[in-house]
């Protein structure tokens, strides 16, 4: 029995990220995807003023105010 968890660790941990991810209904794929996009926003924003953009709410800022 405790193999098969070290195994389903072992699969876990050398899960990467797959474009297929984002139609995925398992929660490690989804989870994958949406870390995945955070990560890709962050990135495309290319500032330290970046802020979490919500749907009918105000953008949440990620630097400390000032």
């Amino acid at each position: 029995m405790a193999e098969n968890k070290h195994k389903q660790s072992l699969e876990v941990a050398g899960r990467q990220y797959d474009p297929s991810d984002y139609k995925s209904a398992a929660v490690l794929g989804a989870g994958l995807a949406e870390t995945h996009e955070q990560v890709s926003d962050v990135y495309a924003e290319g500032t330290i003023e970046a802020a979490v953009e919500q749907e009918n709410a105000p953008d949440i800022p990620l630097s400390p105010p000032e």
